[in-house]
């Protein structure tokens, strides 16, 4: 079942009531890559659906990862780069299944992210893992 973490009131919802989500009331978690933090909109643990907010410190890079499904962001501010190209903001990047890369943010930035799944880590402590 998709919640919000944190999310007010939610418990006494129906199931086919909206969630109405006061994003600036959610708390900012960090994620296991240090630099990037999260904020989670909305998530179903059980099939690895996620939609995020994530804040990257400048010069932060996401090690080498595998998205397991297609992955979707929007840069809200900054931006986020790789080998393939750079997403600035204002822009959209989306990735299919398979597509591996590492991501660096020189500048830091603010983005929003959909994923189907979590991706898999390649390399480093994370390698194994499947991390949003």
């Amino acid at each position: 079942m998709a919640t919000t973490p944190g999310l007010a009131g939610e418990q006494a919802l129906a199931p086919l009531d909206s969630r109405y989500v006061d994003v600036d009331a959610l708390p900012w978690k960090p994620t296991p890559t240090p630099g990037i933090d999260m904020k989670v909109l909305m998530e179903d643990a059980q099939s690895g659906l996620l939609t995020a907010l994530f804040r990257w410190q400048p010069g932060t890079a996401l090690p080498l990862h595998e998205h397991v499904e297609i992955e979707q962001t929007y840069v809200i501010s900054g931006s986020i780069v790789d080998d393939e190209g750079e997403v600035r903001e204002g822009n959209y990047v989306w990735r299919p299944k398979g597509n591996r890369h590492v991501a660096r943010s020189p500048g830091g930035a603010l983005v929003l992210s959909f994923f189907l799944k979590p991706n898999k880590f390649l390399v480093g402590e994370l390698a194994g893992q499947e991390l949003k």
